[in-house]
């Protein structure tokens, strides 16, 4: 069916950093929009689902998926100087990593605070990614789409994104049947350093640059993540649960160090990271799943764990901390079965 850069089931494995054995019935690299249109053309012409991804980096593979993987590898990058901002267009294909050091090396500050964070471009803008006081929806100008419909392309200020902690609209009403094909991000010349307060302990200096909390913030990540390239994992498993204000009372009148953020509409951002480790789970470990001792949040694979040792492991977790703090852990992680994506819900009890 596709001549170039196409595999017939060939495994997975290699291409999703939990490292899950699984098998697609075709892969293949797109690099241009074109291709990206005639392929969808096909599978909807022979009746075969297909799925887009970037890095495959923030998913869980449940089972060999029966139609085609296309991976997004179409790139670009066009940086236009304004007054008093840079703004930059960039293609989804593009690494959000070398993006970040891309304009560091141009003297362009203002995404430091987002380093070393894997996947592509249009994951950030699905994911609206954020680490260390920064989101991406802080730094988002527009983000453009493609109706894999009627093949027209769409550009969505950024107002009618929808962002919130890791959701977007391109989640919900643009999830089925449309491509995130290019982002516009506005970065102000009037930078000033983003200290949160989980840096606090490593930036000392008053007259901080934005390079030294690149270095500082990749250190940290390196320190505390796995390598995917040596252990599987797709970085937090759990979201930080968004509580209500009496929650959080509740929970710092019984757990006083408990870390926690009050957010612009009166709720409170509560580590799950946090929840898991004060429960205190004793080396568990479904196969070869086990919880990254390092980082609690993250689940990996030790070698060959399958999806349902992750799911396994990811449900005990679930289970323990709504037992004990009544509340509801909602993975990150997007779920992918043999014909696409599956709700979280109904692997977990997503009480709100």
């Amino acid at each position: 069916m596709y001549k170039k850069k196409c595999f017939y089931n060939q495994s997975l494995k290699n291409l999703n950093t939990f490292a899950i054995d699984v098998k697609a019935k075709q892969i293949v690299f797109v690099k241009t929009i074109n291709n990206l249109i005639k392929i969808s053309k096909k599978c909807k012409l022979y009746n075969i689902p297909y799925i887009i991804l970037g890095e495959a980096s923030n998913i869980l593979f449940l089972k060999n998926y029966i139609g085609v993987v296309i991976f997004n590898r179409i790139k670009g990058i066009q940086i236009t100087e304004q007054k008093n901002s840079w703004l930059i267009h960039v293609f989804s294909g593009e690494k959000w990593h070398n993006l970040v050091k891309l304009t560091l090396n141009l003297g362009i500050f203002g995404l430091e605070n987002l380093a070393l964070i894997p996947g592509r471009i249009g994951s950030a803008a699905i994911q609206n990614i954020g680490a260390y006081g920064l989101e991406f929806k802080d730094i988002c100008e527009y983000v453009e789409i493609l109706s894999l419909k009627n093949y027209k392309t769409i550009k969505i200020q950024k107002k009618f994104c929808q962002f919130s902690y890791r959701n977007s609209i391109f989640k919900s009403k643009y999830n089925h049947k449309y491509a995130v094909i290019k982002v516009g991000i506005k970065i102000s010349k009037n930078w000033k350093p983003i200290i949160f307060s989980s840096l606090n302990n490593y930036i000392k200096k008053k007259n901080i640059t934005a390079y030294q909390i690149f270095n500082i913030i990749c250190q940290i990540r390196k320190n505390k993540l796995p390598d995917p390239k040596k252990t599987g994992n797709a970085g937090s498993f759990f979201k930080n649960p968004i509580v209500t204000k009496k929650k959080s009372q509740q929970l710092l009148s019984l757990y006083k160090n408990i870390p926690n953020c009050p957010q612009k509409n009166g709720l409170v951002k509560i580590s799950a990271g946090w929840l898991i480790e004060n429960y205190q789970f004793h080396n568990i470990q479904i196969g070869d799943a086990s919880i990254y001792q390092k980082q609690k949040l993250i689940l990996i694979n030790k070698k060959n764990a399958t999806s349902q040792d992750i799911i396994t492991l990811a449900r005990i977790i679930h289970s323990c901390i709504l037992k004990k703090f009544h509340i509801s852990l909602e993975p990150e992680i997007d779920f992918i079965g043999s014909f696409g994506k599956i709700y979280s819900s109904k692997f977990f009890n997503l009480k709100t």
